[in-house]
């Protein structure tokens, strides 16, 4: 069941809105949207941090990251 929300928005966050409810969106599909998608992100982006930091923990990884690194600058061309 849908829960009902009372939010103030500020100038930046109505001219937002107003750009989501051009493309067709409803004021309620708008906000959930916005609020769908923020969350999306969060969790892309969390998930991405837990990435880097178990590739910054892998010594074999960043071993290779060297090897591969070194390997580049040997083929880099003169100066």
């Amino acid at each position: 069941m849908a829960k009902a929300i009372s939010v103030r928005l500020d100038d930046e966050a109505l001219r937002a809105l107003a750009h989501l409810e051009a493309t067709g969106l409803s004021r309620s599909q708008a906000i959930r949207k916005a609020v769908v998608d923020a969350a999306d992100r969060l969790q892309r982006w969390d998930a991405l941090a837990a990435e880097v930091r178990a590739l910054e923990a892998d010594e074999k990884d960043r071993e290779e990251m060297l090897e591969v690194a070194s390997l580049m600058e040997t083929l880099r061309a003169p100066r």
